[in-house]
C-alpha cells in the first residue's frame, strides 16, 4: 500500500498550488483521506479531510483557502491551496484512515513573503 504526495514547490505569498495524493496497492474509495502538515519545530498538524460520501473538514486557518477533493476513479485526493500564506510552509502529507492509517511521503510547500 502506498501514497504518493506531490505537487509541492516554492510559490509566492498570495499564490496557488495543487497537490495530489496518489494511492496504489488497494482501493482508497471507502477510506476517510486527509491532509496534515508539520512546519520545522512544530507537531504535525490537521489540514483538511475527505470522507468516503464527499464530507470535507478543514482546520481553521485554511478555511476558505484550501479545498480538498478525491477522484475515486484515479484513486486520487487533491488539495487545492490559493492565498497561500508564509505560515503554510511546511512538508504536507497525505493519510488513508479506515481503522488503520497509512501514511504518504511528504512533499515540501514554501511560501515566500
Amino acid at each position: 500500500v502506498q501514497l504518493q504526495a506531490s505537487g509541492g514547490g516554492l510559490v509566492q505569498a498570495g499564490g496557488s498550488l495543487r497537490l495530489s495524493c496518489a494511492a496504489s496497492g488497494r482501493t482508497f474509495s471507502s477510506y476517510v483521506m486527509g491532509w496534515f502538515r508539520q512546519a520545522p519545530g512544530k507537531e504535525r498538524e490537521f489540514v483538511a479531510s475527505i470522507s468516503w460520501n464527499g464530507r470535507t473538514a478543514y482546520a481553521d486557518s485554511v478555511k476558505g483557502r484550501f479545498t480538498i477533493s478525491r477522484d475515486v476513479a484515479k484513486n486520487t485526493v487533491y488539495l487545492r491551496m490559493q492565498n497561500l500564506k508564509s505560515e503554510d510552509t511546511a512538508v504536507y502529507y497525505c493519510a488513508g484512515s479506515r481503522g488503520i492509517t497509512y501514511w504518504g511521503k511528504g512533499t515540501q510547500v514554501t511560501v515566500s513573503s
